[in-house]
């Protein structure tokens, strides 16, 4: 015992810190297995592998033993928690209390309480699948995904994961459409893995690892900025002497207080059964990841949920603020979320290995050609669902996948690849060479022949692709039922290809030889942060989308709805009602932004600049009438350049509040967005410069902000 505690890895039981907390607010399998009755635990278990209707009794069965462990938690409320098109959760909690005779109450859940919700969605965004004094939506049970505690200020809450649709039938939220895509790539891969002579298989997972980036800030520091406040990002700063140029926080040692921080993060995620694996320092100062262990994709999706709420919970309590946003300061780099991806059948096979000798492995070379080619052919789509304004201002920076679309495969797959195309067949898989340290005491080891390319935004990684585009504060529901449906269309094309070839060796040769050759542009390798690549993709017919705005019409295009529909995903009710969001949504924020920029310069910057170039003025006064002659070139230098700056500034301000009154005129939708992206934020552009240049020569004192020092040094 006493080595256990001076190891500090066991509790008084024996018990690992982990193995003690991991998944005890889950109500997961385990908890099923040992409070359900056997057939009760059986049919439900299949109810969930196969897809098939939940029956009352099993429901009513499976609500009983849920309310009863909730309670002996502490419970008091249960909530169906779901994920609107607001991008973050949504749950209204309801007691367990039901009337009772003589005044008494008694504790009911039922299971058509578990099933189904309706909560008020009047106020969430629906891009007119509803009216807004339809108030009426509906919740309903994704029983894959387990049921969890919360447990805050508000008490102990059961939360119930559900999907989110109006009464009329349409998806409201973001995890409806993503089942829906599991289902489809499901269907289709084991159509294609049946030809193949895998019948065995039943079902393929899309299994999901989102790393997420974040930046840590002094709580007190991120309270004096109202840009912070209200929009998640600095709108004014000028860069401090020294940003991350030494590559000196990048995997550096945690600070004590960033290290407790992760400690307590790391022990509130492991109790909701969050595989948080990783966490270090990211390159930017103050800025740091999590990466978790890979989950199917609505499960990897309620969790990266969770992780981004309990990140901003735990960083209060650490005096801290939590940044999600893409790029809360200018000039240092950004927070991603990269999305790694691959396909896994029920029998445990991943469909993306590519095995010792991946030109022997014709299977892994169909699915690899299927990806390729959806992502040649769906480039827009993929470029939208990775898209928010925030990313905008990373996109393309030299810190992140530039805008343009293209995937990497690294030296080996290439080199398959550059066979398959040439004479229809690999023959042989280059294998990673061995890398000698030159030091007796260190083992040589072979380099990995796949390799990794950080620019690429959509990179093959050993045994799945890494889509490392998306937005850090984005739900990773988009971009997975983009990825998966594009994909599945593709596996559908394939499938009855296959199905309809008397040779299907002959066809899988042909198929794979075919897509390889017609959709080789998007394969790249090199570095995409280079000015050549972006003439070299012109050249290719890559399609260079810049903005959020820009790629928003290819949720609309024939195209695209066709495919959706096709594959049941989603109609052209469901996507021009989140294109509408979409535009909403990219407008709403500039406008906030510009706001923000127009109310900070106007009450904080430009009076304190004033009070400097009028104590400064003063001072040369005084000085003058002190003792003429003195030269007091250096403040009358300082004064001119502050007034013109002020002065600039001021006219800036102006120039932004007229163009925000003029985007308000603006038809809603396309017409309003393109305002704002094209007008708006060049005059905010035009406002932050000469602020940003004031914030160098106006003494500190003065200055009304923490600056980019305090807040990314200081914490």
């Amino acid at each position: 015992m006493e080595l256990r505690k001076k190891k500090g890895c066991r509790n008084h039981m024996g018990q690992n810190v982990i193995e003690n907390v991991f998944a005890k607010d889950v109500f997961n399998d385990s908890v099923m297995r040992e409070r359900l009755p056997k057939p009760i635990y059986k049919k439900l278990k299949k109810i969930m592998a196969e897809g098939q209707d939940l029956d009352m009794e099993v429901a009513n069965a499976v609500a009983h033993a849920m309310k009863e462990w909730a309670l002996e938690r502490g419970a008091t409320h249960y909530t169906h928690w779901f994920q609107p098109m607001t991008g973050i959760t949504a749950e209204k909690h309801d007691s367990f209390i039901q009337p009772a005779g003589e005044g008494g109450v008694m504790l009911e859940f039922s299971g058509k309480e578990l099933v189904k919700g309706e909560p008020d969605a009047s106020s969430f965004p629906n891009g007119g699948i509803r009216a807004t004094f339809e108030a009426r939506g509906y919740t309903a049970w994704d029983c894959t995904s387990p049921a969890f505690l919360k447990e805050d200020a508000a008490g102990v809450i059961l939360c119930i994961p559900t999907a989110f649709c109006s009464y009329t039938g349409e998806a409201l939220d973001k995890k409806t459409p993503l089942l829906r895509s599991m289902e489809a790539i499901s269907n289709q891969a084991v159509r294609v893995l049946h030809v193949l002579g895998k019948e065995d298989v039943k079902n393929v997972s899309c299994s999901v690892g989102p790393e997420q980036e974040y930046f840590l800030v002094d709580r007190e520091k991120y309270l004096q900025r109202d840009d912070l406040i209200f929009t998640g990002r600095t709108l004014f700063g000028a860069m401090p002497p020294k940003g991350q140029e030494l590559d000196d926080h990048y995997f550096g040692t945690l600070k004590e207080k960033i290290a407790a921080y992760m400690k307590e993060l790391n022990e509130e995620l492991w109790k909701l059964g969050i595989l948080a694996k990783t966490q270090h320092n990211e390159v930017a100062p103050a800025q740091h990841e999590l990466a978790p262990i890979y989950a199917t994709a609505n499960i990897a999706t309620d969790h990266n949920q969770l992780v981004m709420e309990i990140m901003k919970k735990v960083a209060k309590r650490h005096g801290m603020e939590c940044l999600l946003h893409e790029k809360p300061f200018a000039g240092v780099n950004g927070s991603g979320k990269h999305d790694n991806w691959s396909l896994v059948t029920d029998q445990g096979e991943n469909l993306l290995d590519p095995g010792k000798n991946p030109h022997e492995n014709t299977q892994f070379q169909l699915f690899l050609a299927a990806v390729i080619r959806a992502v040649d052919e769906n480039a827009g789509l993929l470029r939208l669902s990775a898209s928010n304004p925030g990313n905008d201002h990373r996109l393309g920076a030299n810190e992140a996948p530039p805008a343009i679309i293209s995937i990497f495969l690294g030296e080996q797959l290439q080199d398959v690849v550059d066979q398959i195309i040439k004479t229809g067949d690999a023959t042989s898989s280059i294998s990673g060479e061995k890398l000698v340290t030159g030091v007796s005491t260190l083992p040589d080891f072979m380099k990995d022949a796949t390799d990794r390319n950080r620019t690429s935004p959509f990179a093959f990684t050993g045994n799945k692709f890494e889509f490392r585009m998306v937005a850090s504060a984005l739900s990773i529901a988009g971009p997975n039922t983009i990825l998966n449906t594009i994909v599945a269309d593709v596996l559908s094309d394939f499938a009855d290809q296959l199905e309809k070839s008397n040779d299907v060796e002959k066809t899988l040769h042909e198929i794979i030889k075919k897509t390889l050759t017609d959709h080789q542009k998007v394969i790249f390798n090199g570095d995409g942060y280079s000015d050549g690549w972006v003439a070299e993709a012109e050249k290719r017919g890559l399609p260079n989308m810049k903005t959020m705005v820009d790629a928003i019409p290819e949720l609309t295009s024939e195209k695209t709805v066709e495919m959706f529909g096709r594959l049941g995903v989603m109609d052209k009710v469901e996507l021009e009602a989140r294109a509408e969001i979409d535009y909403e949504s990219y407008s709403k924020a500039i406008n906030i932004e510009a706001k923000t920029m127009v109310d900070m310069a106007g009450k904080k910057f430009i009076p304190a600049v004033i009070n400097y170039v009028t104590d400064l003025a003063a001072s040369i006064n005084e000085i003058n009438a002190a003792c003429g002659g003195v030269n007091v070139d250096v403040q009358s230098d300082l004064l001119k350049k502050a007034s013109d700056l002020l002065a600039q500034a001021q006219k800036a301000k102006i120039a932004l509040e007229t163009s925000i009154a003029e985007a308000a005129t603006k038809e809603e939708g396309t017409v309003q967005a393109n305002f704002f992206k094209d007008v708006v934020k060049a005059d905010m552009d035009a406002l932050r410069t000469p602020i940003d240049e004031l914030e160098v020569i106006v003494g500190k004192e003065y200055w009304p902000v923490p600056c980019y020092a305090d807040l990314l040094f200081e914490v």
